[in-house]
């Protein structure tokens, strides 16, 4: 399930590596929930939680469907 869920990643990261920010993959829970980090400017930014939900959590779910929740983490 981690090479699904870093493969999308690969798709959406462009985008966030073009505004100064990145994403790292931490885990995925046996209860399917993915773990992320947000890094450089996203993990500052004020729309990092849009960013979030929007593009990285709507890309997984949409892909992986069993995939219950996108979250971030420190």
């Amino acid at each position: 399930m981690k090479e699904k869920v870093e493969a999308i990643l690969n798709q959406v990261r462009p985008a966030l590596i073009a505004d100064g920010g990145n994403v790292e993959l931490v885990d995925v829970t046996p209860d399917n929930i993915v773990k992320v980090r947000l890094q450089g400017h996203c993990g500052s930014c004020p729309m990092a939680m849009m960013t979030l939900e929007m593009g990285i959590k709507k890309a997984i779910q949409e892909a992986l469907p069993e995939i219950k929740d996108v979250v971030a983490v420190q």
